[in-house]
């Protein structure tokens, strides 16, 4: 074996060299194919992500839509979806939910507006009665009445009359205004049994042809006013002496029954309709219209009754007495003592 110098064959250089070509134009190709593949995944990825939110924002668009229907006004529309799987759909919820309180906040407002405006009609109409009267007596003193001392006692004590008669409407309707706006009762032990025996006895001078019976063998103590309280009993039993015939008997009882006192006055006349039964606690309302208002009052003593029992954290409610008739019946909170 011959060992040859380094890097020489045979004295001379071999120098071996391989084209490139192929490698490099294979090379340029790869790149250009994965820059152009790179590019199609970009613009498909794109095209997706713009198909994916425009399916994801269509719902919002439907919720746009009806948003602008509520906002002029037809508050009953509703926003679709709602659904609780989906965020949208869980934002579709909590809109309808809003939606419904603004409407039920738009609806309360209305019937308060509409009850205000009847209410400040109803009590024009009752005051205009008597300011009639006043003014025309007036005018008649005026015009030479004084003449004439029948005539002017007359109209004196029509004047008198139709004043008081204003004043009392005025005094009750400030105090449905009082108790509507939640000013404080007076607050003591009160006991409805001496409230409701005493308002008995009241009636039967008033109406001695009648037969008025009581039920209270125990003492129910209640916190409140006293003088508001007797107003209710007072008018309950009014109630039933003006709207029911001269000989019909009237009931009135003061029982317990799980921590409440409870009041019920009930008569065996013709009794309320439904529609009557909905609308008697209401300020000035009439269960019959025809009545006159001498007899029959202004329509505030019920609303009166409402109003005070209300005041007291209780609830008062009609219904047909067994028979025939009405009752109404009152529920107070005892006293802590006597609960």
């Amino acid at each position: 074996m011959t060992d040859w110098p380094e890097g020489r064959f045979g004295g001379q250089f071999v120098v071996l060299a391989i084209p490139l070509t192929d490698v490099q134009s294979t090379l340029s190709a790869l790149l250009q194919t994965e820059a152009l593949i790179s590019l199609a995944v970009v613009a498909a990825t794109v095209v997706l992500a713009l198909v994916i939110i425009e399916i994801g924002l269509r719902p919002l668009r439907r919720m746009g839509a009806v948003a602008k229907d509520i906002a002029a006004g037809d508050l009953t529309r509703r926003v679709e979806p709602a659904t609780p799987r989906t965020e949208i759909g869980r934002l579709g919820l909590a809109l309808n939910a809003m939606l419904s309180q603004i409407e039920a906040a738009f609806a309360q407002r209305t019937a308060s507006e509409r009850r205000l405006r009847r209410f400040i009609a109803d009590a024009s109409h009752e005051l205009r009665t008597p300011l009639t009267s006043v003014r025309g007596y007036s005018e008649m003193l005026r015009r030479g009445a004084a003449a004439s001392p029948v005539d002017a006692d007359l109209a004196r004590r029509r004047i008198e009359e139709e004043s008081v008669r204003m004043s009392a409407l005025v005094d009750d309707m400030l105090l449905i205004a009082r108790l509507d706006q939640g000013r404080p009762l007076e607050t003591e032990p009160v006991d409805l049994q001496v409230i409701a025996r005493d308002a008995a006895a009241d009636a039967r001078v008033v109406a001695p042809q009648r037969e008025i019976t009581l039920e209270a063998p125990d003492k129910v103590v209640v916190s409140g006013d006293d003088t508001r309280l007797r107003q209710v009993v007072g008018n309950l039993v009014r109630n039933a002496l003006v709207h029911t015939p001269g000989t019909t008997p009237i009931e009135i009882s003061v029982t317990t029954l799980n921590g409440t006192a409870r009041l019920s006055i009930a008569d065996h006349g013709s009794g309320l309709r439904t529609e009557d039964r909905e609308r008697i606690f209401e300020p000035f309302y009439r269960a019959d219209p025809s009545r006159s208002r001498d007899s029959g009052g202004a329509g505030l003593g019920l609303s009166i009754v409402n109003a005070v029992v209300t005041a007291h954290g209780g609830r008062v409610d009609v219904k047909e007495t067994s028979g025939g008739g009405a009752t109404f019946e009152v529920e107070l909170p005892l006293a802590p003592a006597s609960s």
